[in-house]
Parts: structure tokens; sequence; C-alpha cells
């Protein structure tokens, strides 16, 4: 990772969180103890890598900054809610969230239930309000991506999966089905929803959504080696959660090696979807090489 490319994520990490505080509501506006813990579970945390792959499909579009900003608002949004609610007792029960107690734990459990609903209404009401494309057939289809990202065809179906899969043997089409859609879709609607602000042709899109499929794929097996082999403080979150938990993972079912031969494959194939796009994608390219080696 060059000089370059820390310079570029950096700025765009501080221009997301202006966003962000600029469109959450105020945190003494009523009521405000849910906007509050809003605020405390969106801002001042995490890589922020899903708004960064909207941002650089974006720049690849010719995308103006002002549409870029409310797609990456609100696909960050879609994910710092379903964070809130995968954290919660029900879900996984976890304690640590981005180096800080997890939303249930800093508040109470029916807040950050509030706060997840909340989150989620908000990333809809950004997509709606603002124009993000010239054609608003256009528009409506960014917004039905997010939402079949987002719904039991996408994010939450993969959590469904997960949440019946434990203590369960998958076999890997089986956990990859999950991880395409508890992963995977939120990463390859954000690369789309950043392109959609711009100007892409049908086989520019396909490219792209493959780019997001692979790189989505990748994400989540460096994820399941990172849980066996980081700790809790690199993390941000409870290390080793999943085996304890006896979660299917990359790393229980082909072992660490076998898992990092397929986040490599990944990689280069992520890559190669790529191929045609030139500089423009030199972005998307900088954050495949940053989410598969990213502590490797």
């Amino acid at each position: 990772m060059h000089a370059d490319f820390q310079s570029w994520v950096a700025a765009q990490q501080v221009r997301l969180e202006d966003v962000l505080g600029g469109v959450l509501p105020r945190a003494e506006a009523a009521p405000q103890r849910l906007h509050e813990a809003m605020r405390y579970a969106v801002l001042d945390g995490g890589k922020r890598v899903r708004p960064l792959l909207a941002f650089a499909a974006g720049e690849l579009a010719a995308a103006t900054a002002e549409r870029l900003n409310i797609a990456a608002a609100a696909v960050e949004l879609i994910h710092a809610y379903s964070l809130v609610h995968d954290d919660m007792p029900c879900m996984d029960d976890d304690v640590l969230r981005r180096g800080k107690p997890t939303c249930h734990v800093q508040y109470d459990e029916a807040t950050a239930l509030l706060v997840g609903d909340s989150l989620q209404t908000l990333a809809f009401q950004l997509l709606a309000e603002h124009r993000l494309n010239d054609d608003a057939q256009r528009q409506l289809e960014m917004i039905k991506l997010l939402a079949v990202a987002t719904g039991s065809r996408g994010m939450a179906g993969g959590q469904a999966i997960d949440l019946a899969s434990v203590g369960k043997s998958l076999t890997l089409p089986e956990l990859e089905f999950m991880h395409i859609h508890k992963t995977g879709a939120l990463i390859r609607a954000a690369i789309l929803l950043g392109a959609h602000c711009g100007t892409v042709s049908s086989a520019q899109l396909d490219k792209l959504d493959r780019f997001g499929k692979l790189i989505g794929l990748a994400f989540q097996v460096v994820d399941d080696v990172l849980d066996c082999e980081a700790d809790t403080a690199t993390l941000g979150k409870t290390a080793g959660k999943d085996a304890d938990n006896a979660k299917p993972t990359y790393v229980s079912l082909l072992g660490i090696h076998d898992a990092r031969d397929m986040a490599q494959r990944l990689h280069r194939e992520a890559l190669d979807a790529l191929a045609g796009f030139g500089d423009a994608a030199q972005r998307l390219r900088e954050l495949a090489d940053f989410i598969v080696l990213r502590k490797f």
C-alpha cells in the first residue's frame, strides 16, 4: 500500500465522517437518547471499506462528489445498523465493536434495536430525497438495489443462514452461498451504487458486479483468517468468537493455509474483472489489495 493510496483513504474517511455527522440527527434533538446512540454507533470508528468502494467506483464513473457522498453514507448507515443488530444478545452477543462497547452495552437492548431500525430507514430516506442520477428510473433502481442487498435475499438472509448453521458442517458451496449474501451483497451494492451516481454502460456494470462479488468473498475469507490469528485489540472486536461459537468458517472448513490460498485466488480473479478500465479503476484495485492483504 503506497503513500498516495493511504492519503486518499484518509481523505475519504474524513470526508465520510463529515457527511455522516451532517445526515445523522443531532444528539440534542428529541428523542435525545436514541439520536445520541445512533451517532455513537456510526461515528468515529471502522475502516469504512464499503463507502471507500462506493467512492472508488464513483470516481471511475465520473460521478459528482455530492452524489457520491449520499450513496456512500447510505451504505455505511446500513452497515452500521447491521453491526448494531448482529452484536445484540439474540444474535452474536458481543460486547466490543470498533474498539468500544457495543451499542446495547453502552445503552440498552431496546435502544440498540431502535438504533438499527432508525439507521436503516435513514439510509433509504437519503436515497429518496437527494438526486443521485439524472434519470429518475435509474434512481429507483438504486433504491431497489440497496433494498435487495439488505433484506432476506441479501444481508439479512445471509445472517439467518449463519445463525442456523452454528454447530453444523457446511460444504464450500453452502458457505459461499451464505457469505455472498451476508457479507458480499452490501459490498457489491456499495460498488454499484457508486457507479450509478455517474455514467457507466451495462457491460461496465457487469464487470463491476463481478469484481464486487469476488472481492466480497475475499473479504470474508480474510476475516475468518484474522479471527483466528489476530488479537482483539487489532480487530476492534472479540477475537476467536467464531470458533468459540462453533460457527462454520473458511478456516474451519479449509484450514488456514488453504483459506489464505483461496483469498489470494479471489483477489487475482477480482483484479482480472477490472481489465479494460485502465487507470480509472486504480482505486478499486488498491482497495482490493487492501482488503486481501490487511495484516495477512
